[in-house]
């Protein structure tokens, strides 16, 4: 590829690139390199990167045996402005590996890209960043169209450009392919770059979970000190390949030798634990950059626990370790876990773990862990690996979801969360890793720390719609530790039920009526009128005739299985072999309260590959009614999992460039952000679509009455005066104005000082509220609630996450509690939902495209029957009030990177 060589050459003094232009970014193979624009220090980097390039690599770039670059060039590509002329760099520590390149054609949309890849970091999918690096900056900066011209022979990056979900247009002339390709994102570009970013971090926590090797830096003989336990574990868990103690005052530690620094080791070193003070883990970080070490679990604490010097201390440690191609577990952190027979990986302060099972198990908390992982080995639930991140620096939930979706030996996740490092990603990982692997998440600080509604409402977002919210993306929410093992334990063990349909069997009338009372208090069907009881004396045999016969039932979807001592001596076991051997052969699930006894009990037991209780174990619970509440959030998950996946409709007729410059415009008034105007609020609305009245402002009696004969009578006046905006009970909206006398009486019948709203008055209808909330938890927020008491005053509101399908957004109108009052409340004609689904569908794609939009509240929504009323429409926007404001937890997704 060539350069333009018509481009205009750069100013030294070039203007500074946006800051969000540098990012980490993890490699096709796991490891990390560092992205930032090119600048005139950089010279001698390319030089080396030249140097270490072969004569193959450098004709692909130039076309000719280019062996260095002059001066004037060396110059030219170091310089750029920044806009027409833009240059990435990839570093890895302070080498610099890769450089992508964009020059404008003079006076046009199109720029021509070009790449210079180091032989050694060749097939790291690093060409594709980026690109994708690239086209996002270039898009920025109004550039439409890439150009490429590939020497034939370059087979690896005529692919780049072909497989990156773009639509190149092709030519061929004296052995060059000349591509030309739009940059605009496409679905199936986005769909590329979510396929890569999924197997380069599943690789990056692969790395950490199956090293060949770990070195424990801090490892000790002071059986008092983590270091100690540490190696005690790896040691004790028989990890299959070497361990090596690094302590400088130590010959050998727990009779293994150890070494004085970690660049002693002779051999090489995939995994380091850290277990030192917290100054000098930076010195670590650098000793394990310059051996090359592939990733570090920091089990120190004294980061960002401790406040502001902390943190930036964690930055730092971050920042070091992924330059240096490491991820980072911790710090302040448990450890990790790997019950692989071909591994044998404990890396954690936990006393004992779990045997091997098919359970992904993440916890935030690196205390609480411990705890966690005693509680998974007491009640049998088998881990297939554990992480717990502990301050979450670095690797997150998110990054687990990517390893565990294509993990062959996990088949459920368990999540124990306290945050997200990226909302918007996770729901969107929930929902892709939902569809095949159940997700089950238990969210501490469940009542603090979520944001009031904005756009000036003063409504929490309350805590039945966080549960909403994680149901919308198939993970299955728990309320406690004990629900999400008791779940996690049926979901392991059992197949999913077909239906809601639960039959009773057991040996107790007082017990079979509690798991029927539970059965119908968690939305469950009772298969039967009435519990089976085999009676107190009843045998194995008719124990398992009457599970038999219920699983053969047709009119039944899961079982419940009550048992408590029988009166006569046959021992438990029996019983026990009887139900095991029911359950086994059955396809649908079956739970258990089993002599009162909580877990996988050995009798309930069937033994699997590798030691792992195998599929048709039985999970006993220690209570019916938290059998039941397990077997509930099952049935929920899977109703979940048979619903369609829905689409995202395109919505052609919306202008997301008037609107986004309305709001970049807002924006660039008032930094910090603040309420739109009325007039703006219209403006936006009328961008995406959304059906308002009629609406002029007046500041006089004169203006009022124009304005009236202009939107047409009759009209509603309102005050803008933000204590009396749509307060009827206290004279602020004035209604059904039929004439210019009314107008002038209701006029100055509204305390002055303000100007006033005229309104065309809406017809008859079911008032609704529509809103976006902006949740720091879980970024942006799409409310519906029928209007008035039932939404003010008994929070009747539903919530769903970003994007909204068309099946969202019908069951979003559907979710509320008050909704038969739109499908005809006694005898009332039902209104027009397909108006409501559409308008849910516009607000969500404003939310989606404009995250500068942190609150946005329309009320009332006017809405009748599907028959046309008030010039043709069923459904109007009668009161709206945005606000907007540096975006938060709402991102674009933009080029792929590693996020804080």
């Amino acid at each position: 590829m060539t350069d333009q060589q018509t481009a205009p050459a750069a100013e030294d003094a070039a203007p500074h690139p946006p800051a969000h232009w540098e990012a980490d970014i993890i490699a096709a193979d796991g490891g990390t390199v560092h992205l930032r624009p090119i600048c005139p220090e950089d010279a001698d980097g390319l030089t080396g990167l030249m140097d270490r390039s072969s004569d193959q690599t450098r004709y692909y770039r130039f076309f000719g045996p280019m062996k260095r670059l002059s001066d004037k060039d060396l110059h030219r590509f170091t310089h750029v402005d920044h806009t027409d002329r833009v240059a990435f760099v990839l570093l890895l520590g302070d080498q610099l590996i890769g450089v992508g390149r964009y020059d404008r054609y003079p006076d046009t949309s199109d720029a021509e890209v070009a790449f210079l890849i180091e032989d050694a970091h060749q097939g790291r999918g690093l060409g594709s960043v980026l690109l994708e690096h690239l086209a996002a900056a270039a898009r920025e900066r109004g550039i439409t169209n890439f150009v490429a011209e590939v020497l034939a022979q370059n087979g690896r990056m005529v692919r780049v450009f072909l497989d990156a979900g773009y639509q190149p247009r092709r030519s061929y002339e004296d052995g060059v392919v000349h591509l030309t390709f739009p940059i605009a994102p496409t679905e199936t570009s986005l769909a590329v770059a979510y396929e890569r970013e999924q197997r380069s971090e599943s690789r990056s926590i692969a790395r950490l979970l199956t090293p060949r090797s770990v070195a424990v830096v801090g490892a000790s003989n002071d059986e008092a000190k983590i270091g100690n336990l540490v190696l005690r574990n790896l040691l004790d868990y028989r990890f299959e390949g070497p361990v090596y103690p690094v302590n400088p005052g130590a010959r050998h530690v727990r009779g293994v030798p150890a070494y004085a620094t970690i660049e002693a080791i002779p051999d090489d070193v995939d995994l380091a634990v850290v277990a030192v003070p917290a100054d000098e883990v930076a010195g670590v970080v650098e000793a394990c950059r310059r051996k090359r070490v592939r990733g570090l679990v920091v089990i120190s604490g004294g980061f960002g626990e401790t406040g502001p010097e902390g943190r930036e201390a964690e930055r730092r440690l971050v920042a070091a370790a992924r330059a240096s191609g490491m991820r980072v577990v911790g710090p302040n952190c448990l450890g990790i876990v790997n019950t692989d027979p071909a591994i044998r990986l404990d890396a954690s302060l936990a006393p004992q773990v779990p045997g091997r099972g098919r359970v992904g198990f993440f916890a935030q908390s690196g205390a609480l862990g411990v705890a966690l992982l005693e509680r998974a080995r007491s009640r049998n639930i088998g881990l297939s690996s554990f992480v717990s991140a502990g301050n979450r620096a670095d690797v997150s939930g998110n990054d687990l979801l990517q390893y565990w979706a294509t993990d062959p030996g996990t088949e459920v996740v368990l999540l124990h969360l306290e945050s997200f490092g990226n909302p918007r990603k996770f729901a969107r990982l929930a929902r892709t890793v939902g569809r095949t692997k159940p997700v089950v998440a238990v969210k501490s600080g469940r009542h603090g720390g979520l944001t009031p509604g904005l756009a000036g409402t003063s409504v929490a977002v309350p805590e039945q719609s966080v549960a909403a919210l994680f149901a919308s993306a198939g993970v299955v929410r728990v309320e406690t530790v004990a629900q999400m093992f008791e779940v996690g334990m049926l979901l392991a063990h059992q197949p999913l039920p077909a239906g809601d349909r639960v039959a009773v069997v057991g040996n107790s009338t007082a017990l079979g009526v509690l798991v029927a009372d539970a059965v119908l208090d968690q939305g469950l069907a009772l298969a039967h009128e009435a519990p089976v009881d085999i009676g107190t004396a009843g045998s194995p045999e008719a124990f398992r005739a009457a599970l038999q016969e219920a699983v053969d039932d047709d009119g039944v979807d899961s079982v419940v299985a009550v048992f408590l001592p029988p009166l006569v001596r046959t021992p438990p076991e029996e019983y026990g072999r009887a139900l095991l051997e029911v359950a086994v052969t059955s396809r649908k699930p079956v739970a258990a309260t089993f002599l009162s006894a909580e877990g996988l009990l050995p009798e309930l037991t069937v033994p699997g590959d590798a030691g792992m209780p195998a599929r048709g174990s039985v999970p006993s619970y220690s209570t019916p009614e938290r059998a039941v509440i397990a077997l509930a959030r099952v049935s929920e998950y899977a109703r979940w999992r048979r619903r369609p996946v829905g689409t995202v409709p395109d919505l052609p007729d919306v202008d997301v460039e008037r609107g986004r410059s309305l709001v970049h415009g807002a924006l660039a008034e008032s930094a910090g952000g603040r309420q739109l105007t009325d007039a703006e609020v219209i403006s936006l609305l009328g961008a995406y679509g959304v059906p308002l009245l009629g609406t002029r402002t007046a500041t006089t009696a004169d203006e009022a009455v124009a304005a009236a004969e202009a939107v047409g009578y009759p009209v509603v006046l309102k005050s803008t005066a933000p204590w009396l905006r749509h307060r009827t009970d206290l004279g602020g909206v004035r209604l059904d104005l039929a004439d210019a006398a009314a107008v002038r009486a209701a006029f100055d019948a509204i305390p002055a000082g303000d100007p006033v709203i005229v309104q065309e008055m809406a017809a008859p209808g079911v008032a609704t509220v529509v809103e976006v909330v902006d949740d720091p938890s879980f970024g942006a927020l799409v409310s519906f609630g029928v209007g008035g008491v039932a939404t003010e005053l008994l929070g009747d509101r539903a919530y769903r996450t970003l994007p909204l399908t068309d099946l969202d957004a019908a069951e979003l109108v559907r979710a509320p509690r008050a909704w038969p009052l739109l499908d005809g409340w006694r005898g009332s004609e039902p209104v027009d939902v397909a108006a409501l689904e559409d308008l849910l569908l516009r607000v969500a794609r404003l939310a989606d495209d404009l995250p500068e939009v942190l609150g946005l509240t329309l009320s009332p929504v006017i809405v009748g029957p599907a028959n046309p009323w008030h010039g043709g429409r069923s459904l109007v926007v009668a009161g709206a009030m945005v606000r907007v404001g540096p975006p938060t937890a709402r991102v674009d997704p933009g080029p792929r990177r590693m996020r804080d």
